[in-house]
């Protein structure tokens, strides 16, 4: 991909043109990211306060007991979302649903393991262990490119 940019005195807001032969789903999630002008900010409770959670500094989400929770390295942390919802917020790009319940942050990810039959056992970096559903498996060996 190539990638232009021009100096103009006379522009009054920024533009973006795409030019490309047909639309494919590169072209679709370079648009998606360009359109997408939402700050996503996700909002987590401890006790009586609330903390701005930082996507980057989140390890897992899960749903246990009916509530949602994000765990961090500063511990963990309560949502007012549903799990689907939290999904919604965080970037695709380097979150995966492995589960129902449960979203992994790939960068977080120290391994999988796939000498499990049918599921797949996932390694956080904080030297935490969680399992991957078998509804699940074929989406993640696809997103890692197996």
């Amino acid at each position: 991909m190539q990638v232009e940019i021009r100096i103009d005195d006379h522009c009054t807001e920024p533009k973006i043109i795409i030019v490309t032969k047909e639309i494919n789903d590169e072209i679709n999630a370079l648009m998606k990211k360009l359109s997408d002008d939402q700050i996503k900010m996700i909002a987590g409770f401890r006790e009586d306060t609330v903390k701005v959670l930082e996507p980057n500094d989140i390890y897992r989400v899960y749903a246990s007991s009916g509530k949602v929770f994000a765990e961090t390295d500063r511990g963990e942390y309560t949502f007012r979302l549903r799990l689907y919802e939290v999904e919604q917020r965080l970037s695709n790009d380097f979150f995966l649903r492995i589960s129902n319940s449960e979203i992994v942050n790939l960068k977080k990810v120290k391994s999988f393991d796939l000498s499990f039959v049918g599921t797949i056992c996932v390694s956080l970096l904080n030297g935490k262990t969680t399992y991957a559903s078998r509804r699940y498996v074929s989406k993640i060996k696809q997103v890692l490119g197996m």
